[in-house]
């Protein structure tokens, strides 16, 4: 029996989503080709070869992050899941897996990993206002 496809996002495959949702606005994705996409990772610092880039952006359309925009070539690809629902998502799953649902359990697992800025100590803090 086949194994399931993974939903989560790899290492690599965050690497090609970050591009896409650095290059776009709030309100519209931007379309980028494969070339666009690898060109991006190649300034971070990043470099892959076109055909891994165009692997793992067929991955994330099959996994429903990305869709192909056009039939003729290039290929243009746009993020149909944004940052913050795939961000919320992410770190969902991992309260629920490192921390037993738990968030207090994170924060302070992540206050105890180091010393707070002051601008991260005020945002902190204005959050917790609004809360109550």
């Amino acid at each position: 029996m086949a194994r399931p496809k993974a939903k989560e996002l790899t290492a690599r495959e965050l690497e090609i989503m970050h591009v896409f949702w650095k290059r776009s606005d709030s309100d519209t994705p931007t379309e980028l080709t494969v070339a666009e996409v690898r060109d991006a990772l190649e300034q971070a610092g990043r470099e892959l070869a076109y055909t891994t880039v165009a692997t793992l952006v067929r991955i994330l359309v099959e996994k429903s992050f990305l869709k192909q925009t056009n039939e003729e070539r290039p290929f243009l690809y746009c993020s149909i899941r944004s940052f913050e629902d795939v961000s919320g998502s992410m770190l969902g799953d991992m309260i629920q897996k490192v921390f037993g649902g738990s968030r207090e359990k994170l924060l302070l697992r992540l206050l105890e990993e180091r010393q707070l800025s002051p601008q991260e100590l005020k945002k902190i803090k204005e959050i917790l206002k609004e809360e109550s």
